[in-house]
């Protein structure tokens, strides 16, 4: 398989994500350099890049190898997305421009639709556009890339169960937008917290320690009315 060089971190990265290098493996260059069809340079940059992101670690006598992150480890990600989710959402309520705002409302008409019809896999992947476009809106290319590496990682360490009330998931979505749209900053920020912590309780680890599954993150203290959110 041949790639663009400055696409060989992406590459790496996405198959750590899908398992393809499990967990404590090593990742030598020549290996690497010769699956993906580039030199060892970028191979090397792409290593130093993703360690610095946590899916890699060096080790004495072996070299990079996969990380192996704790369950601890594995929660607090959990814990920094419930926080980080509904500052974007915040700062998108003061930044967002016309064109973030017709892509995030396409988007909930789909998933609400998808919903209806019971299409999970459809509205897995429309949720994550959603919350990636949410905080573009954001305008802070600092938060945006934190939030962007939560992801990869959080779809890393953990498997992700089909909501059990999705209608309701969507509708909290078409609230974010609509709080958003209308430059209502605390009632975004309200709506996403609430949304996040609801979602991080259907993620299970995928290499769980003794027991199986991480201790849930801490709920808010301070529950979010979405009565009356739009279907």
């Amino acid at each position: 398989m041949r790639i663009p060089a400055h696409s060989v971190c992406t590459a790496i990265r996405d198959d750590i994500v899908a398992g393809v290098y499990e967990r404590g493996s090593r990742l030598t260059e020549e290996l690497l350099a010769r699956r993906y069809g580039v030199s060892r340079v970028p191979v090397r940059e792409a290593l130093r890049t993703l360690e610095a992101e946590g899916f890699v670690v060096t080790r004495r006598h072996a070299g990079a190898c996969v990380a192996e992150p704790t369950e601890q480890e594995a929660a607090d990600l959990l814990e920094m997305r419930m926080l980080l989710e509904p500052l974007g959402a915040a700062r998108a309520a003061q930044r967002r421009t016309e064109a973030h705002l017709k892509v995030l409302r396409g988007l909930v008409r789909l998933g609400q639709e998808r919903a209806r019809r019971g299409h999970s896999e459809d509205l897995r992947s429309l949720g994550g556009w959603f919350h990636e476009t949410l905080a573009q809106a954001s305008g802070s290319p600092a938060l945006t890339s934190m939030l962007t590496q939560l992801r990869h990682k959080i779809a890393w360490m953990y498997a992700v169960e089909a909501s059990a009330q999705p209608a309701e998931s969507w509708a909290e979505h078409g609230g974010i937008v609509d709080a958003v749209a209308r430059g209502d900053s605390e009632r975004a920020r309200s709506i996403t917290a609430l949304h996040t912590e609801r979602a991080a309780t259907t993620h299970r680890l995928r290499f769980p320690g003794r027991g199986d599954r991480v201790e849930r993150v801490r709920t808010s203290q301070h529950p979010v009315n979405v009565t009356g959110l739009r279907h």
